[in-house]
């Protein structure tokens, strides 16, 4: 690992933990040159999660991709960065426990809504819109709909 300051490959850990999603530990560094500090994330390697697309084409997973969906869904949204990336990183998390190679846009699609919903009923509104790719209002309204009838106290906190 270089030292951002000096460009030396010699350092020495000076911290070792656990980042807060767990799936990366964080190191403190120091560099045995010119002692700056630096920090570092150790990822464990995996064969990446391809994803199934509607039109069967395959191409890796992107965390990114999705965070910049969910960021757009959440635009004006009383939503934190950080809770949208702890979605993303439980979606990782769900996913890398079933020990899958591959997995469907759609599911994917269906568990960000869901998760969606318990952050933010009109972001999930705003991504769903995109997702099931509304094809006229009534489409539009019937989904509003179901929504209002399966949480009606929720969006009555809301308004």
């Amino acid at each position: 690992m270089r030292c951002s300051l000096c460009g030396c490959t010699e350092s020495k850990v000076i911290d070792s933990r656990q980042s807060e999603d767990n799936l990366r530990i964080r190191r403190r560094r120091e560099c045995l040159k010119c002692g700056a500090r630096f920090t570092t994330y150790e990822e464990r390697e995996t064969s990446p999660l391809m994803v199934i697309k509607r039109d069967k084409s395959r191409e890796p997973f992107d965390r990114q991709k999705l965070l910049n969906r969910l960021l757009r869904a959440c635009a004006k949204r009383p939503v934190s960065v950080e809770v949208l990336e702890k979605l993303v990183a439980d979606m990782e998390y769900h996913f890398a426990n079933r020990m899958l190679k591959e997995v469907r846009s759609t599911d994917i699609g269906e568990l960000v809504m869901q998760k969606l919903l318990e952050v933010d009923q009109v972001a999930y509104v705003r991504f769903a819109s995109v997702y099931r790719d509304f094809q006229d209002v009534d489409s539009f309204m019937e989904e509003l709909r179901r929504l209002k009838t399966e949480q009606p106290a929720t969006l009555e906190d809301a308004t």
